[in-house]
């Protein structure tokens, strides 16, 4: 799959399969993070994975998933991600204008999964606290967000905005509706 390709087919899922990534697959995810642009090159942050399934249980109840339509789109029982991956900030490196580091990053690793046909979904609404106290992150790490990970159990596609519909909705088969506005509504040559 090229770049482009990757690109415009990776979507975010919430309902996955239940079969494990490897962790050579997950290694690699993180390194398409380590490699992503870093505001003055200081390379502020760091990961931890999480694979382990009496983990992943207690992270669970930690994350808020599609709040436009909670709780349809939620992960079923079964359905879970099979792995995370949580996105720290060393505050030693870096107090703050880390954000676009971590979003750079972020979009790396959803890439980079999806090459490997993994899904993905990228959570900002965690109960940040107590995902602290679970994998013992130390103070002088902050924890910017996590990115869900999974084989797809779901289908999500792309619709056209309109004034009726500019909000993702899912149907009743499971699949996710993701409207986008038009190339031609936000591109524009030369001058605005």
């Amino acid at each position: 799959m090229d770049v482009y390709e990757a690109i415009v087919g990776r979507r975010t899922i919430r309902q996955f399969d239940p079969k494990p990534i490897p962790r050579g697959i997950l290694e690699k995810i993180a390194n398409a993070a380590r490699l992503a642009p870093s505001a003055a090159n200081l390379q502020p942050l760091e990961y931890v994975a999480v694979d382990d399934a009496a983990i992943r249980t207690k992270i669970f109840p930690c994350l808020k998933w599609a709040a436009a339509i909670s709780p349809l789109g939620n992960p079923r029982p079964g359905h879970e991600p099979t792995a995370y991956v949580f996105v720290l900030v060393n505050t030693l490196v870096r107090d703050k204008m880390y954000e676009y580091d971590a979003g750079a990053a972020i979009e790396n690793m959803a890439l980079a999964a999806w090459g490997e046909g993994i899904a993905s979904c990228w959570l900002v609404s965690i109960d940040k606290p107590r995902i602290v106290e679970l994998l013992g992150i130390p103070e002088t790490r902050r924890l910017d967000s996590v990115l869900a990970l999974g084989y797809p159990g779901q289908v999500s596609v792309v619709e056209t905005m309109s004034e009726e519909r500019k909000k993702y909705w899912q149907d009743s088969d499971l699949m996710f509706h993701v409207p986008k506005r038009g190339l031609t509504e936000i591109l524009h040559f030369n001058k605005f």
